[in-house]
C-alpha cells in the first residue's frame, strides 16, 4: 500500500485563488500515485483537557500532511501525534513572522537589510521615544512591514519623520518591523522556489511605478536564471528555517549582490507556473515521496 496524505487548507480563506491550488495539488498527487485528501483546518479541531491535547476527528491519521495553512495549533497537534508535516510547524511559524525570520537568520551571516523590531505595544502607542533611535540607525526613506502579512499589502514606504510618526500611531499594537530601504532594488526582486537542496524555478518581478515588486501590487513577472550566488543563498536560508520547500525573495544590493527579503513557507505556485511553465507541485510532491520512502 502507498503512502496517504492530507492537504490541510484554511476553510475560511477558500477563495478561487486558494481552491485552484488545492485542486492542483490533488491532481499532481494523483499523477504521482499519491493518495491525498483535502481537509479544511476547521474540520480538525484541537481539544485539550486533563488527559492532554487531542484531535477531534474520526478520520484515520495519514502518513503525512502537506500543510497548506498557518494554523500553528493544528500543525503542532498533528506533529504531536507523530505525523510528518511538510512544512513543519516551526518552519511555518518562523516564515509567517517577519520579525522572527530576521532574528533566526541574523546569526548565520545571511545578508539582509538592517532591521529593527518594533517594541511590543499594549492597546495603543503612548511613548514613541524609540523612534529617534530608529531614525538615527536606519534613516530615510525606510520601510515598515507588518510582521504578519502577505502579497506586499502590509508594507509601507516611509519618507520622513512626519509620515513615520503617523504610521506607527496608526499601527498601534500591530507587530511590525522597521527596515532599511534599498534604492538599488526599487520595484524589483526575484522569487526562487526551493525544494530540498535545489532551486526548481525562479522569476524576476518588476514594477515601474511602485517600490514593491509583488504581482498583487501591480508588478510584472519574467523568467529568470539566477546566479550561483543567488541559488546558494536561497537554498541556505530555506534550510536555516528548516523548510522542505519555500519561496525565497531576494533583493538587489548596491552592487547587485543578493540580499534576503523574506521566506515564504506557503508560497503559491500559480504565478511561477504562468511565468515559467514549471509546475513546482510535481517537485514538491516528488520530494515528499523521496522523504517517506
Amino acid at each position: 500500500m502507498g503512502k496517504t496524505g492530507w492537504i490541510v487548507y484554511n476553510g475560511n480563506l477558500y477563495t478561487k485563488k486558494f481552491s485552484e491550488q488545492v485542486e492542483w495539488l490533488l491532481y499532481s498527487a494523483k499523477q504521482l500515485n499519491i493518495e491525498m485528501e483535502a481537509i479544511a483546518n476547521h474540520d480538525l479541531l484541537v481539544m485539550t483537557d486533563q488527559t492532554g491535547p487531542t484531535l477531534l476527528t474520526d478520520k484515520q491519521a495519514p502518513d503525512f500532511v502537506f500543510f497548506w495553512d498557518k494554523d500553528l495549533f493544528l500543525a503542532r497537534q498533528l506533529e504531536h501525534q507523530g505525523i510528518r508535516l511538510f512544512n513543519s510547524a516551526r518552519t511555518i511559524e518562523i516564515c509567517d513572522d517577519k520579525a522572527l525570520t530576521h532574528v533566526e537568520l541574523a546569526s548565520h551571516g545571511v545578508p539582509m537589510p538592517r532591521t529593527i523590531i518594533a517594541p511590543k505595544v499594549y492597546v495603543k502607542l503612548e511613548d514613541d521615544r524609540h523612534l529617534q533611535k530608529v531614525m538615527e540607525t536606519i534613516g530615510f526613506p525606510m520601510i515598515i512591514k507588518e510582521a504578519f502579512g502577505s502579497f506586499g499589502e502590509q508594507v509601507y514606504y516611509i519618507e520622513n519623520e512626519e509620515v513615520l510618526r503617523k504610521k506607527v500611531r496608526e499601527l498601534g499594537n500591530t507587530p511590525y518591523i522597521f527596515q532599511e530601504y534599498l534604492p538599488s532594488s526599487y520595484g524589483k526582486d526575484i522569487r526562487l522556489h526551493v525544494v530540498g537542496d535545489r532551486v526548481v524555478a525562479s522569476m524576476l518581478r518588476k514594477s515601474d511605478d511602485n517600490f514593491r515588486a509583488n504581482v498583487t501590487a501591480g508588478g510584472q513577472m519574467f523568467p529568470y536564471q539566477p546566479t550561483k550566488e543567488e541559488e546558494a543563498l536561497a537554498i541556505k536560508t530555506s534550510q536555516l528555517v528548516g523548510a522542505d520547500f519555500a519561496g525565497v525573495d531576494l533583493l538587489f544590493g548596491p552592487k547587485q549582490e543578493p540580499i534576503v527579503c523574506e521566506i515564504n513557507s506557503n508560497a503559491h505556485f500559480k504565478n511561477i507556473y504562468d511565468c515559467t511553465g514549471i509546475d513546482i507541485t510535481k517537485d514538491m510532491l516528488s520530494y515528499i515521496k523521496e522523504q517517506l520512502s
